[in-house]
């Protein structure tokens, strides 16, 4: 069975990290997708502990994780430190 991670994991980035810059609507922490092919944005839903402050202003280390929230992609804070490259 081809799961949903195989078909669009290319495009997607299902386990993959990026830094990302965030911005807040209605709540949730949002970024851009880095990947233009991608259809969804990423609603940062897990690690938010880590953050001094939402949305924070440096750019953070997230982790694109395999599911759907509010019709985005999941993700999750992995680092917060803006000096980490």
């Amino acid at each position: 069975m081809t799961s949903i991670r195989d078909l669009l994991g290319d495009s997607l980035g299902v386990g993959e990290t990026y830094r990302l810059r965030l911005e807040e609507y209605d709540g949730t922490l949002v970024a851009d997708h880095p990947n233009d092919a991608s259809p969804m944005d990423i609603a940062v839903v897990e690690g938010l502990a880590r953050l001094e402050e939402r949305p924070p202003a440096e750019p953070v280390t997230v982790e694109v994780v395999a599911r759907v929230v509010d019709g985005r992609l999941a993700g999750r804070v992995v680092d917060a430190d803006p000096d980490h490259r």
